[in-house]
């Protein structure tokens, strides 16, 4: 005897494997590659093998702790957002540029080798360039210093966008930086040193009319022999007794600067002349014939915001 058959059964058993098929076949497919977004973006880090210019060996290293003094020139070409480029910085990387100038301080992406010349440290795209204050043609003294920032910095930097500048640097810090700049140029060759020069301006005090103030004999003063023969008896016994009264030629330098434009505008508003040493410009008032003078001209200048500024002998 046949059994009645359903028709329906083996449709049913069909659509049911059928439906199971693609959905396990989409389960175990591979996801689609997602864009590299947020940190991923800054990696791989490169540092790349040591080069050479003009003689100097440069070899790039992955050091947070970077943080220099120099000068920065302007990239003119190929250059696009707020970026730089550094000769050993990892590549890419981020770093705060302060102008020693005014103390703004910028963040910028550091993304390719360069500047190709040993006399500067960084340099900045036109568009950073642009928000730090520079021409473009200038050589700015600037400090580089490594950081780290967020990931909403870095993303603004990477899509070629500015970030809110940092607080500017304050002078007392500027000043520390200025000297810093000038005591690398002075071991470098590149600005000869000023101070130690001026040390044999000291010998001729013991003249007559030098030592005139200083002697005690003052019961004599109509006899010429007696005045020489109290200085050849002790021409150098008095000097120390009344230091400062009779140091030749005194100068107040006011400050140092890296722009020969901001050094103008320092020595106009004060009175004072600009001198050049190597690629540094010295803004200076005097030559004072005593040390009174010479101070009243330093407070001056000090209120005028120079908290820096010291009386120097000229030379």
């Amino acid at each position: 005897m046949r059994l009645p058959v359903k028709p329906l059964v083996p449709l049913l058993l069909l659509a049911l494997i059928s439906g199971c098929g693609p959905a396990d076949g989409v389960a175990n497919s591979p996801p689609p590659p997602a864009e590299p977004s947020g940190p991923a973006s800054d990696y791989p880090v490169v540092t790349g093998a040591p080069f050479t210019i003009d003689g100097v060996t440069y070899k790039p290293e992955d050091r947070l702790g970077y943080d220099q003094v120099g000068f920065a020139s302007v990239w003119l070409d190929g250059a696009n957002g707020i970026s730089a480029a550094h000769k050993t910085m990892p590549l890419p990387s981020y770093a705060e540029v302060t102008a020693l100038d005014t103390g703004h301080t910028i963040l910028v992406r550091v993304e390719r080798r360069g500047p190709m010349v040993n006399d500067r440290l960084i340099e900045l795209s036109p568009n950073a360039a642009m928000q730090l204050g520079l021409t473009g043609d200038a050589r700015a003294a600037v400090r580089v210093r490594r950081v780290n920032p967020p990931e909403t910095e870095r993303a603004a930097l990477r899509a070629g966008n500015p970030v809110p500048p940092r607080m500017d640097t304050p002078k007392t810090l500027l000043a520390v930086l200025a000297r810093k700049l000038d005591a690398q140029g002075e071991a470098t060759g590149a600005a000869p040193a000023a101070e130690p020069v001026a040390t044999p301006s000291a010998p001729p005090e013991p003249t007559p009319r030098g030592r005139k103030p200083a002697a005690r004999g003052a019961a004599k003063p109509s006899t010429p022999a007696p005045v020489v023969a109290t200085q050849a008896a002790a021409p150098q016994t008095r000097v120390p007794a009344r230091p400062g009264r009779s140091e030749g030629p005194l100068v107040v330098q006011v400050a140092t600067f890296a722009s020969r434009a901001n050094a103008d505008r320092a020595a106009a508003a004060l009175g004072g002349r600009v001198e050049t040493t190597g690629s540094l410009f010295r803004v200076r008032l005097g030559g004072y014939a005593d040390r009174g003078a010479a101070a009243a001209a330093l407070a001056k200048v000090k209120t005028a915001g120079y908290s820096d500024a010291r009386i120097l002998r000229a030379h």
